[in-house]
């Protein structure tokens, strides 16, 4: 296994919490059940702002996310993905659209609910606002509703059929254009447009998609703290997570010069639609649909949008120039080290491997350190750079110095004695995979070898691991026909090795295609490899017949992670450039010829995404992991629950396809 150590300077995001609203009877629900007040909320109450002013007559809608189809980047609107409008009939309180029932904001822009809704526990839950009046010192605009403005915020999980008891923590909730930035971002994996968000609760017997969408409302809700509608300064469960208030604040000072304004007609507007269009190039026809277009194309019309910011924003501080509005959360303490690879867990869960401090670092899909301040210990852990999580949940840890293999349960205890698995020819062990029937595949870098170990962590590969091919491994993946693809960093190659170690490549491997240092290296659905060229500016694809193509652009600089989204769509970590680059699955560029960076500026290295879409990724040299919120698709986690146990004779799975 090579490790890129480098010095670099990795800037966290400052987070833009100025102040905390105190409301008497109010509280902030951030999604964590543990942390959650007891008392009972009868009514949810809050106030829709656009910026600073408050929005009179606006039309606040409750929604609960589909539970029957995706919304998401691609998918078009239609009843299977269509939020269910959860407001009922009360006099007084509700009115009716003649579809769907609404409460109105006063002058203030305050509405009250007053428990006249019904949802169904376990479902995610929203607020949509639409229109409304922005009042400035009292007086409204000339035109008395401004039709473009629409905003969103979470609730979060029903807990229960009766509405007093629905959300116990939720007594108030403020709508602007921050709480909308915050959810759009975390949704916009799930959503074509505030109407249509959602995914199935179930799909081919399993609830990854189910806990994928509901690990994206919990995001949101961490994200920006709901009573006051301001970016939290760090995630309410790791005061070490900084939320990036500074691009929170940007995003959505460029929604308010809309929302603000006479309507759909003012220049404020017709730039913001302008300038976010959806990937089919549609343009939106209110500030939430921009949000979460933007969301999925956080590259376009960049600077176009900056300029849009008024020089006294009513969201402090900004930035005013810069290629993307991606951003990140940036996890720091709890273990990490000078980490290399990633994996994610059927929980959405991240888990890093700590070469510096011989240890391994469990994060909650909330931010929570579940590995305690040293990460999880033991086991024989020596330098262990690559991950990788079976069916079952256990994680494997190649261990570089121990040549050894550690196994750890879903809750960090040790499964492989003291010293870890040895044998079988381990030998400065790299890259490590979990194929469809739980075996373990090893990528050993001193010895030329790879060896298969069994799920109890018996050698299948004899005594010196499987040879030949021109093997010099360091990462390896699997794919649905059970085959090993194997990134050969020293000799410009890629192996493919049948499940029984047969070599399937010819005697030199895979080459050409601007395969230079070959790293990291995913399968798709098709059963093709996609490499990362550590030393290079492209990256190669290998179809599952031996085909050799390359792409590059996007600013791939010295790639080192790369990761497949539920789309298909390839991501890479540019160790040089610092980025993040998006392919579709034919090697169009989706990202921009800057790609994304999301304010960081750190070595981008180990890549992996989560149910949920968000983008994590390690950084050589610095002791850091960033989250990058909604910038994928979500996909099926672990990488080892998309490949079947009776093995396909094409190579295919369900790798890089939404849960």
């Amino acid at each position: 296994m090579t490790t890129k150590y480098q010095s670099l300077s990795f800037v966290a995001g400052l987070a833009g919490l100025a102040s905390v609203l105190v409301l008497s009877g109010c509280s902030a629900n951030f999604g964590d059940a543990s942390n959650t007040s007891t008392a009972t909320a009868m009514h949810i109450q809050g106030v829709v702002h656009g910026g600073q002013q408050s929005l009179n007559g606006a039309h606040v809608y409750m929604y609960a996310a589909s539970t029957t189809g995706y919304g998401g980047s691609g998918i078009a609107a239609s009843t299977t993905n269509a939020a269910t409008s959860l407001l009922t009939s009360s006099p007084g309180v509700t009115t009716s659209d003649g579809t769907n029932f609404y409460v109105t904001t006063d002058v203030a822009g305050n509405f009250n609910i007053d428990g006249a809704f019904a949802c169904t526990p376990g479902t995610q839950i929203y607020l949509y606002s639409t229109g409304g009046d922005p009042q400035l010192n009292g007086i409204g605009t000339t035109t008395g509703n401004n039709a473009g403005a629409g905003l969103l915020a979470v609730l979060g999980n029903c807990a229960s059929a009766t509405p007093s008891g629905a959300f116990p923590s939720v007594t108030f909730v403020t709508m602007n254009e921050e709480s909308t930035v915050a959810t759009a971002f975390a949704l916009e994996g799930f959503a074509t447009d505030p109407t249509h968000i959602g995914a199935p609760t179930s799909v081919a017997g399993h609830s990854l998609s189910a806990t994928g969408l509901a690990n994206a409302f919990t995001t949101a809700l961490n994200l920006v703290n709901q009573a006051s509608g301001l970016p939290n300064a760090t995630l309410p469960l790791n005061s070490n997570a900084s939320v990036p208030g500074f691009r929170i604040n940007t995003i959505a000072d460029i929604l308010a010069v809309c929302v603000n304004s006479t309507g759909t007609a003012s220049s404020g507007c017709a730039t913001l639609f302008g300038d976010t269009h959806n990937r089919a190039g549609t343009a939106p026809t209110d500030t939430a649909t921009a949000a979460i277009n933007i969301a999925q194309n956080p590259g376009q019309n960049v600077q176009a949008l900056l300029n849009t910011v008024p020089t006294v924003p009513p969201f402090s501080p900004t930035f005013s120039t810069g290629t993307d509005l991606a951003f990140g959360i940036n996890f720091t303490g709890g273990g990490i080290s000078t980490d290399v690879g990633i994996a994610i867990d059927a929980s959405g869960n991240a888990w890093v491997p700590n070469p510096g401090t011989n240890s391994v670092t469990e994060i909650s899909s909330a931010g929570a350190f579940l590995s305690g301040t040293t990460g999880y210990t033991g086991g024989g852990l020596d330098a262990p750079g690559w991950l990788a999580i079976d069916g079952s949940g256990n994680v494997w840890a190649a261990n570089f110095s121990g040549n050894s293999v550690t196994k750890l349960s879903s809750t960090g205890a040790i499964l492989s004695g003291t010293t870890g698995f040895t044998g079988g020819g381990l030998n400065k062990p790299g890259g490590i995979a979990v194929d469809g029937q739980g075996n373990v595949w090893v990528g050993n870098s001193a010895a030329n070898s790879v060896t298969k170990l069994s799920s109890t962590g018996a050698p299948l590969s004899g005594t010196t691991g499987f040879t030949g091919g021109n093997l010099d491994p360091n990462i390896l993946t699997i794919d649905g026909a059970g085959n090993a693809w194997v990134s050969n960093e020293g000799n410009n190659s890629v192996t493919k090795l049948s499940s029984t170690g047969a070599v399937l490549s010819g005697t030199t491997g895979y080459t050409g295609g601007g395969l230079s240092t070959p790293y990291d290296i995913r399968v798709d659905a098709s059963g093709s490899a996609w490499i990362a060229n550590a030393r290079g500016t492209a990256v190669t694809k290998i179809s599952n017949t031996g085909v050799v193509t390359s792409f590059t652009g996007g600013d791939i600089s010295d790639p080192s992670g790369i990761a497949i989204d539920g789309d298909g769509n390839a991501w890479i970590s540019n160790n040089a450039s610092n980025v993040e680059t998006e392919l579709s699955n034919t090697g169009a560029l989706l990202s921009g010829a800057n790609g994304y960076n999301g304010g960081g500026s750190g070595a981008e290295e180990g890549t992996a995404i989560d149910g949920s879409g968000n983008l994590w990724v390690t950084h050589t040299g610095t002791a850091a992991v960033t989250e990058y919120i909604g910038l994928g698709a979500p996909v099926v986690t672990p990488l080892a629950a998309a490949l079947p146990v009776t093995p396909t004779t094409d190579g295919s799975s369900n790798a890089g396809t939404r849960p």
